[in-house]
């Protein structure tokens, strides 16, 4: 079972019920959400065939409740796609000073250090109450969470960027399969 805050309830149903009814066609499963306290239940149907169709919902229901829209949580109906949620009070404690203060390491200056790790990681970031939530494939999650560890830990916002940098220049090589010429040194 999932929990929607009342202010996500909106967004995981959608207009008419299309968010609801797109998870649902999408991984054959049956969707009930309870208005009155924004607990949500997942069923595998007769047509399901996916034995993590149940868990891939889940994680979109869950994507929708920590702030992503309904569009970024449609990435984790692919089954290469994941979510990591951390709760940024076991780093910091449930001090409002202290969570507002990661928070605002975590967005940066009119969104631009969630908006470069994004972009460096291919991942979507959403910060969203006490909780930072990351959405992509699994090498991209890893080093994007790093980011993230670095800022909670208080590292500098141009460390965690370098960093980033070098990391997306990694993943982007991988992903195209460049390969690096082996040099002979002379005399060999």
């Amino acid at each position: 079972m999932v929990k929607v805050p009342q202010a996500r309830l909106g967004a995981a149903i959608g207009k008419d019920g299309e968010v609801k009814r797109k998870i649902e066609e999408a991984t054959k499963t049956r969707i009930s959400i309870d208005s009155a306290d924004g607990n949500v239940t997942i069923e595998a149907t007769e047509a399901t065939d996916d034995p993590v169709a149940v868990w891939r919902a889940r994680d979109a229901i869950v994507a929708v409740a920590r702030g992503f829209s309904p569009k970024k949580a449609f990435r984790l109906l692919d089954e290469e796609e994941t979510i990591e949620v951390i709760d940024l009070t076991d780093f910091v404690g449930r001090s409002e000073n202290a969570l507002k203060r990661i928070r605002g390491r975590l967005i940066g200056m009119n969104g631009k250090t969630r908006r470069i790790m994004e972009e460096l990681t291919g991942t979507n970031v959403s910060v969203y109450g006490r909780t930072v939530s990351i959405i992509g494939e699994f090498d991209q999650l890893r080093i994007a969470n790093e980011a993230i560890m670095m800022l909670i830990k208080g590292a500098q916002h141009r460390t965690v960027y370098r960093f980033l940098h070098r990391k997306g220049k990694e993943l982007k090589e991988a992903r195209l399969g460049l390969w690096k010429p082996i040099v002979e040194k002379k005399g060999e």
